[in-house]
């Protein structure tokens, strides 16, 4: 798929197109007719609404705010016709003058119909996703700021799993990554505000949504087609956070929410706080704000295994706090003129204590090992966006700056490690929740030694600037009115991963470890033992650090491995063109999209030599780098058979970049040679990145069809194709060319090649009598081969769930409404594991939601999150073989809103 010297033949065609439409430009219009969509009492603008202009056959919708926009109108009289689903259709007639603005104002209802239902209601949200949907140019599925609020999510990803298509990740029971239609994360685009977003976690490029609050979102919009004008790294698709903005709302909105939350397994309680305003300063400046804060006090409980001779036990308990906030200032000095600023920070931390027993069996060499980690990380995220949005004439121009910042921080994370040798421990690994035999010796903290502590200091720091331009103009193709749009985009990023490991293994002689003894964790899953008491064990580091020993050679080889800088520059032009021919809405065009990749790091190398008797460490600095460009073209096609049904399909190719670390320039080797039989043996391991990786290509195809039977409802089905070259898998490369003579070398590579075919059913409807349902399903299937060292490997994608599904029913009167939400995502594969394979096995969660309305303003809910108690489990090839189990228990949640609006 990739092109260097010519374009494909699709993307010639689409540029052949396209340049002989410019030929034929529209002549500068005489009029211009521009309006608003709002309700009788202007209490709400109607986002995604239908605007059409009858003699001419010209459609668009109206905006965030209500507005929409025809240039370039000759003079005469014309028929505007509005439609939006759960409203009656309504016409207007408007007359334009020579170099003359026509202005209408749109209204619906009296302001007792659909309005009285849906401002405060389930329905509200529902009609405005569907009705932006409805007219989108891609195939998309949209979530709105009210129905966020009537979910309990505690943040984007959670937000985003109740879509068609969509599941979710999760760390400690909470969603984190979004996967869509089953693909890997990874594989997403995801900006706010228009920003693409860099990652907090080190190594990855997949944004964790956790640290953006629910309360700061307006819309989440999901694409699973794109257009040439949005980022081409989008193989599985593209996710848009927007906040709020003060022109998105009718008139001036405040509300403040407080709540208290309880985890059955921790039995702690937590308390959340949040808020949200927009402001009108004026008829040209607006304002608006939101915050949120919330502390969590949670846990889980963890049994694991290797799946052959090692099994480990873990005790959490954790404290998250998450602070979000976002900023933004609007400034509209004429209809023509718009600039904005918007903003948007987000913290999240987690204060973690982890403990846990690992029990190697090996007959008479059993040993047990019980550990601690005692660490907190702090991940934040900063966006900045300037821009601008203009008319002039004929054209339209918009143009953004851009500075993202993400960062995680883990400072004096602190790790200790105790062992014994116990020839009594036995353990079944072919069950889903292993237990483990043993006698009082095992329990008895006194017969273990210190073995090992290690400090360390962690910090990943992702930048990104950015800069582009989009310039639009209406044109003539074959005697239909259409538009052109092209524009440009530059992004550079830089992400750094900095380690300091200290490992201290000796001086430990006199110490006892039952001196750090505590008193047994509440742990659900077996007996866990004697517990260790986190604030002695912190306060013996600190009072002793200095006379401890340390293995330099091994903290060398942690720290600098660990450490390594990625830098990316990204080069992006598009043009594309869109046409209404009757009833067929077309947009194509290609994007072309160059990227400079470069990446330094460390090749470290430990030699323990006995023959020589020789022990160091071998640095040598690792430098690469590499460019590639690809061309990437898509048509996206929108047939309307009538005002309820409507046919989409679309043509694009997309890739995705690999993992930064995946691709950063780091070797870890350890080197032994020991005597064998009076024979002296060199054993080699490795764990490397690969910068030679090359991107993943994918050609996407997709055909659907969607009904909307009237008011507030849509039925849709659709088929997805997607074809994926150059996939990456995690795999032993020992023995292949340039690690020859290794015993294992762990080393990302890339797939041959992989299939994805998929369909997706959803129906959303809304009764008159109260009612809600949400139902969708995705159904996938996939095919992809992997050749290692001569061995072909045949699975399904990694991180690839082949059926995906939610089912939500709700109801709502006046005064009250209750929601019950049930999510279901399969089982999927994750990676080739020496000769086994790991999966994820399925997950079902069903939450709950209760909202009573005191009166206008004032309002309580009760939520319930995972009732079922649904834990999360991997397992090796079968499924009674554990890989891990893991349970986080129940949430329930109470909480007050008061709102101005």
């Amino acid at each position: 798929m990739k092109i260097k010297t010519a374009y494909s033949s699709l993307a010639l065609a689409c540029v052949t197109a396209l340049g002989l439409s410019i030929a034929s430009p529209v002549l500068a219009a005489d009029g211009v007719i521009i309006g608003s969509v709002k309700d009788a009492a202007k209490a709400r603008s109607y986002n995604g609404a239908k605007i059409k202009l009858i003699e001419l056959g010209l459609v668009t919708e109206a905006g965030r705010d209500g507005t929409f926009r025809f240039p370039s109108i000759p003079k005469g009289t014309y028929t505007l016709e509005i439609s939006y689903l759960g409203e009656d259709t309504v016409t207007q007639t408007i007359k334009v003058e020579d170099n003359d603005i026509a202005r209408a104002s749109v209204e619906f209802g009296s302001g007792e119909t659909i309005d009285e239902i849906l401002v405060r209601g389930q329905r509200s949200g529902q009609a405005s996703a569907i009705n932006q949907q409805r007219v989108s140019d891609r195939i998309s599925s949209i979530v709105s700021a009210d129905a966020i609020g009537q979910f309990p999510d505690q943040n984007a990803a959670e937000s985003l799993q109740r879509l068609p298509g969509l599941s979710i990740e999760r760390d400690q029971g909470e969603g984190r990554f979004v996967g869509i239609r089953g693909i890997d994360p990874n594989l997403n685009n995801v900006t706010i505000n228009g920003l693409n977003i860099p990652s907090p976690e080190s190594g990855v490029r997949s944004v964790a949504l956790d640290v953006i609050p629910s309360e700061l979102i307006q819309t989440l919009e999901v694409s699973k087609s794109v257009t040439p004008d949005m980022d081409g790294d989008a193989i599985g698709g593209s996710v848009a956070v927007k906040s709020v903005s003060a022109f998105d709302k009718a008139r001036d909105t405040a509300s403040v929410t407080v709540q208290a939350s309880q985890n059955d397994l921790r039995d702690e309680t937590s308390p959340k706080v949040s808020g949200t305003f927009t402001k009108k300063l004026s008829s040209k400046w607006g304002v608006a704000g939101a915050v949120s804060y919330f502390d969590r006090d949670f846990g889980s409980d963890n049994v694991e295994s290797n799946g052959d001779d090692e099994l480990e036990q873990r005790h959490y308990t954790i404290t998250r706090e998450r602070l979000g906030s976002a900023l933004n200032i609007d400034f509209r000095p004429d209809f023509n003129n718009q600039y904005f600023l918007r903003t948007l920070y987000s913290e999240f931390s987690d204060d973690e204590y982890r403990q846990g027993n690992i029990f190697t069996f090996d007959g008479e060499d059993s040993e047990i090992e019980r550990e601690s980690k005692d660490r907190f990380e702090s991940q934040s995220i900063f966006t900045v966006a300037l821009g601008g949005e203009h008319q002039l004439d004929t054209w339209e121009a918009n143009w953004q700056l851009g500075y993202a910042k993400s960062d995680e921080d883990e400072p004096d994370a602190l790790y200790y490690i105790f062992k014994t040798e116990n020839d009594s421990i036995d353990a079944d690994l072919n069950t889903m929740r292993p237990t483990v035999s043993q006698n009082a010796d095992a329990m008895d903290l006194s017969t273990y030694e210190v073995d090992e502590i290690s400090f360390e200091d962690n910090y990943t720091k992702d930048t990104e600037t950015s800069i582009k331009f989009d310039a639009a103009r209406p044109i003539n193709v074959g005697g239909y009115i259409g538009e052109l749009k092209f524009g440009s985009k530059y992004r550079s990023r830089e992400k750094d991963r900095d380690s300091s490991i200290t490992i201290f293994d000796g001086d430990f002689d006199d110490l006892d470890a039952a001196q750090f003894g505590a008193a047994s964790p509440d742990y659900s899953l077996d007996n866990f033992g004697p517990g260790l008491n986190r604030g002695v064990m912190r306060s013996y580091f600190n009072d002793n650090r200095e006379g401890l020993e340390v293995d330099s050679l091994n903290s060398d080889v942690e720290s600098r491995g660990a450490t390594y800088v990625n830098e990316e520059d990204i080069f992006a032009a598009y043009i594309m063109g869109s046409v209404d021919i009757e009833k067929l809405h077309l947009v194509a065009g290609v994007r072309y999209e160059r990227t400079d990749f470069s990446t330094s790091g460390m090749r470290v190398e430990l030699v323990e030599n006995e023959q020589t008797d020789v022990e160091e460490v071998v640095n040598t600095p690792w430098e690469a780098e590499r460019d590639y460009d690809h061309w990437l073209p898509s048509v996206n096609a929108r047939y309307t058979f009538s005002d309820k049904l409507q046919l989409r399909a679309a043509y694009t190719q997309t890739i995705s970049r690999p993992k930064f670390e995946d691709v950063a320039a780091f070797q870890i080797i350890e080197s032994k040679t020991e005597e064998d039989d009076g024979v002296f043996v060199t054993e080699r391991e490795a764990e490397v990145g690969n910068p030679e990786l090359q991107p993943y290509e994918a050609q996407n195809v997709d055909l659907s069809l969607e009904y909307y039977p009237g008011d507030v409802g849509v039925i849709s089905a659709g088929l997805f194709y997607k074809n994926i070259d150059n996939f990456v898998v995690y795999a032993d490369v020992a023995g292949t060319a340039g690690w020859e003579g290794f015993e294992e070398v762990i080393q990302p590579i890339n797939g041959d090649s992989a299939d994805l075919t998929g369909l997706e059913l959803s129906w959303v409807k809304a009764f008159n009598n109260g009612f809600i349902v949400s139902a969708n399903a995705t159904f996938t299937d996939s095919e992809a081969t992997t050749f290692l060292d001569g061995e072909k490997f045949e699975t399904q994608l990694p991180n690839q769930s082949d059926r995906i599904g939610n089912l939500t029913i709700g109801y709502e009167a006046n005064d009250f409404s209750v929601r019950l939400a049930t999510t279901y995502k399969s089982e999927n594969f994750e990676e080739i594991d020496g000769d086994m394979l790991r999966f994820e096995d399925d997950h079902v969660q069903m939450d709950f939601m209760a909202r009573y309305y005191i009166n206008d303003t004032m309002q309580v809910y009760f939520n319930g999150i995972n009732l079922g108690d649904e834990p999360f489990y991997n397992y090796f090839d079968t499924r009674s073989q554990n890989a891990q189990y893991e349970e986080y228990g129940r949430t329930f949640e109470l909480g007050f809103t008061w709102q101005l609006n």
